[in-house]
């Protein structure tokens, strides 16, 4: 029988019991639109959380303070108080894998001009930020570089802050008072959006000295360290590890973290979480499965005469067999292509309801998802179908 025919003749069947096909290929319908949501709205998280890390670069090396396996109360029961300071900034910067560093002391204070004023994050860092943090100066420019220990009362005010704080009016040359303390505002940063719920343009930055002497502290949050692409990241973080060892004698009282680390551990959580709910989605495209079986299966019994009277008239068990799994493909993939489109019209939605919500679906994952919904009507079609393809043709023809 030609494959043309053949389709022919299972979509004339399908079209014959048409409430009972749309039902079966409902199930399928609902089984794909969910599991093509719930895989795109976990792509796209995936890809979101992703984009909110590489933007800050991804040749960035993290340092903090106490070793994340470290056991105990620092300083109690093997515990570590050791501080990260700026002579180990300085220090670091002297590896030839390392081109450039941003020592960071950060606290929260509350910056007034005038009679305005709100409380942000201060964060105290180095003229690298550019290099470093990917972050550039949309107008005015950063303090000079030299030695991080020498502070200054100079401010770079984030686009949000200089808004509140200035409006429309010019904020370069302008003072601000941040935490009681006066400071010349000597530029203002390109806007650099929210970063998982923060947001990164309210903020104000000044010299790493002067805010560890305004903050009253002693040790350094973070020291962040730019290192050559050519360089790989194993040998970056063995020459630090050993240098910082040195300094601390001889002990490794520090955490290391690579942009490149944290990526790939941030994207395998997300394919996890992604494969999680995609199988949650599967079961209902198992449901619609069982229904396409089901339906099938009752389909034979009802057309035993119809079966009977078509091997009589020559055709072949091979034939009967494939007749009625085209009919199962045909139930399958139409309710695939219903759920792929119930899917992008339920997403674009979505996406006009909640502005910003992370949904992607690459096309060969829909078109995978088409395929696996043609193939589980086929799965479930088979045993349907070899039940026809044995039933003896008289008998058939005598069964109703």
């Amino acid at each position: 029988m030609h494959p043309r025919d053949l389709l022919a003749l299972a979509a004339s069947a399908v079209a014959a019991h048409r409430l009972r096909s749309l039902l079966s290929a409902l199930g399928v319908a609902i089984g794909i639109c969910a599991v093509v949501l719930l895989t795109g709205i976990g792509e796209g998280s995936r890809r979101y959380v992703l984009a909110q890390f590489t933007q800050f670069g991804t040749h960035v090396l993290g340092i903090s303070p106490g070793k994340s396996e470290t056991v105990g109360i620092p300083g109690i029961l093997g515990g570590t108080t050791h501080k990260l300071s700026l002579d180990d900034a300085v220090a670091l910067l002297r590896l030839p894998e390392i081109t450039a560093i941003v020592p960071l002391a950060a606290g929260t204070a509350r910056v007034e001009a005038g009679e305005r004023g709100r409380s942000v994050y201060c964060y105290g860092v180095t003229p690298s930020i550019p290099e470093v943090w990917r972050m550039r100066v949309r107008q005015g420019g950063l303090w000079p570089a030299g030695d991080p220990h020498r502070g200054a009362p100079v401010a770079l005010l984030g686009p949000t802050l200089k808004r509140e704080l200035f409006g429309d009016a010019p904020a370069l040359g302008a003072f601000v008072r941040i935490a009681g303390s006066r400071f010349r505002v000597v530029g203002v940063m390109e806007s650099k959006g929210q970063m998982l719920g923060f947001d990164i343009d309210d903020a104000a930055y000044i010299p790493v000295a002067t805010a560890m002497a305004l903050f009253n502290l002693d040790e350094l949050n973070e020291i962040d360290c730019l290192f050559s692409p050519r360089s790989a990241p194993a040998r970056v973080e063995a020459a630090v590890r050993s240098l910082l060892s040195r300094r601390h004698g001889g002990r490794e009282d520090f955490t290391l973290t690579t942009q490149t680390a944290m990526l790939d551990v941030l994207g395998n959580v997300s394919r996890v979480v992604t494969v999680a709910v995609a199988g949650i989605g599967a079961i209902s495209l198992l449901v619609g499965a069982i229904g396409i079986l089901t339906m099938m299966w009752i389909a034979v019994g009802e057309r035993t005469e119809e079966i009977g009277l078509a091997r009589a008239l020559g055709a072949t068990r091979r034939e009967v067999e494939l007749l009625f799994l085209a009919e199962a493909a045909v139930i399958a993939g139409g309710g695939g292509a219903v759920g792929l489109g119930a899917a992008a019209a339920t997403g674009t939605l979505l996406r006009h309801l909640i502005p910003g919500l992370p949904f992607h679906v690459a096309p060969a994952v829909a078109m995978a998802a088409f395929l696996v919904a043609t193939a589980t009507g086929l799965v479930a079609g088979v045993v349907p179908a070899r039940r026809a393809a044995r039933l003896d043709p008289g008998a058939a023809l005598r069964g109703e």
